[in-house]
């Protein structure tokens, strides 16, 4: 693994959009983070991306990457299929492993890691942002202290149009569809509300006729002490708001999920006043997501704690997912797998 210090060296698999664009920049920004090298199958590429970003090192290949002693972690945004076959390969070359959502393709895949993580004395983590976010965090304790009352319900709406068919998104042998890529989002809000797993879910899935895809999905999830609802969509108008209703009191999150990294974002609380005299707003910090992402990652483990979204929560996620497709071919409701 290479000397352990305050901060931790990154390795990058590819240059996918997600990290050249978001992720990799608010990452330099880490104090317990160092960008020390990128790889891709085109090593024109991998200089070009290093350049751009200050990296100081660029491979033409994954397995150079995964190979280099000066490199702790791994951050694997590759194609959804993907995720699992590289993950699994640098785990074993004894790095730790922020892995791009959604985890795997399904739950057996998924639980494959957990034995090569726990032969490896390393963590793999699956990157929700969302769940370090400063506004999520203020949702969770918000319910804690009771001001909405008993959680109820959770309603997500999460879309965006995209019709390339070149586009991983609109791929099926890539992992592609609204599900895997958003409805993930809507699951882990509805999870992260409830500080729960859902015990069943019925399904409704509809696909595109070409691409075989996902491109509309909405789903009912059965909680212990509530329900939630979402419908994501992959040729709709953009759209992602999150509704969080108590007995007592509502919480919405403006922009739930691609939260702005340069203006406060917002939450909603409201006591149930129809004229809204009881509207509350919140503003939180600016801040970026994936700097906060980076760093909570690097300090969970730099002081030997779990990541913020281990392994065990990533499977239980894949597991909802899971459950809603297997509902949207049965028409049925499904039991989600423990």
């Amino acid at each position: 693994m290479g000397r352990m210090s305050t901060k931790l060296r990154w390795g990058i698999l590819s240059t996918a959009d997600i990290g050249l664009a978001k992720v990799l920049p608010a990452m330099r920004q880490c104090e317990h983070v160092t960008l020390q090298a990128i790889a891709s199958r085109d090593l024109a590429k991998a200089r070009k991306a290093a350049e751009t970003l200050g990296i100081p090192t660029a491979y033409g290949s994954y397995e150079e990457l995964l190979a280099d002693p000066h490199v702790d972690v791994v951050y694997n945004p590759l194609p959804n299929q993907l995720h699992v076959p590289w993950t699994i390969k640098a785990a074993e070359a004894g790095k730790h492993v922020l892995c791009e959502k959604p985890l795997s393709l399904t739950v057996a895949e998924a639980k494959s890691l957990l034995p090569v993580r726990d032969r490896a004395g390393v963590q793999i983590g699956e990157a929700f942002m969302i769940r370090t976010h400063p506004q999520w965090r203020r949702v969770e304790q918000l319910i804690a202290e009771g001001r909405i009352g008993q959680l109820r319900s959770v309603n997500t709406l999460f879309s965006y149009f995209l019709l390339d068919p070149n586009n991983i998104r609109n791929r099926a042998d890539c992992g592609g569809g609204a599900m895997l890529d958003i409805g993930c989002y809507c699951i882990q809000a509805a999870r992260a509300g409830f500080g729960a797993e859902p015990t069943r879910v019925v399904g409704l899935i509809e696909r595109d006729p070409a691409f075989h895809t996902d491109r509309l999905a909405s789903a009912i999830l059965d909680f212990p002490t509530g329900q939630a609802t979402f419908t994501c969509g992959t040729q709709m108008v953009p759209y992602q708001r999150v509704q969080l209703l108590g007995t007592t009191g509502r919480i919405e999150i403006e922009i739930p999920f691609n939260a702005l990294p340069d203006r406060p974002m917002r939450i909603f609380l409201d006591n149930g006043d129809l004229t809204g005299a009881g509207l509350v707003t919140e503003e939180l910090p600016i801040c970026d997501q994936y700097t906060v992402q980076g760093e909570e990652f690097s300090k969970a483990i730099l002081e030997g704690r779990p990541v913020p979204v281990t392994l065990e929560m990533g499977i239980k996620n894949m597991a909802v997912i899971e459950a809603v497709f297997r509902s949207g071919q049965s028409g049925q409701w499904v039991e989600v797998e423990k």
